[in-house]
C-alpha cells in the first residue's frame, strides 16, 4: 500500500459483516480508519458514499466507495495480492463449494 492510500471502513462493531471486513485488513496489514455509524443516525459521509441502498458497511479507497462485504473483500484480495498473506478467496470458488460439501 502506498502512502497516499486512504482506506476507510464505516460500519457498525458488532456487525458480522463489519467484522469480516475488518479481520481481512489485518490479516493484510493495511491500515485503516474504522468510522462506528449509528444505524438510526447515519453520517453525512457515509449518506455521500452509499446513497443508493444506504445501508451499513461502506468501504472507502482514496475517496472511492465500495459496498457489500463479498465484493469488499473481493477488492481487497484484487488490490493487495502482493502480501505474504494467505489468498482471502479461494482460487477456484467452484472447487471450495464442491470440497466444503464433500460432494466430490
Amino acid at each position: 500500500m502506498s502512502r497516499d492510500d486512504e482506506l476507510k471502513l464505516l460500519g457498525t462493531k458488532t456487525c458480522p459483516f463489519a467484522i469480516r471486513v475488518r479481520i481481512a485488513l489485518n490479516q493484510k496489514g493495511l491500515s485503516y480508519d474504522f468510522l462506528a455509524e449509528d444505524v438510526k443516525n447515519k453520517s453525512e459521509l457515509f449518506l455521500r458514499s452509499n446513497p443508493v441502498h444506504k445501508k451499513i458497511l461502506v468501504f472507502i479507497h482514496n475517496g472511492r466507495s465500495i459496498c457489500e462485504s463479498l465484493v469488499i473483500l473481493q477488492y481487497i484480495h484484487e488490490n493487495w495480492s502482493e502480501t505474504s498473506v494467505p489468498s482471502l478467496l479461494p482460487a477456484d470458488p467452484y472447487q471450495s463449494v464442491v470440497l466444503g460439501s464433500q460432494l466430490v
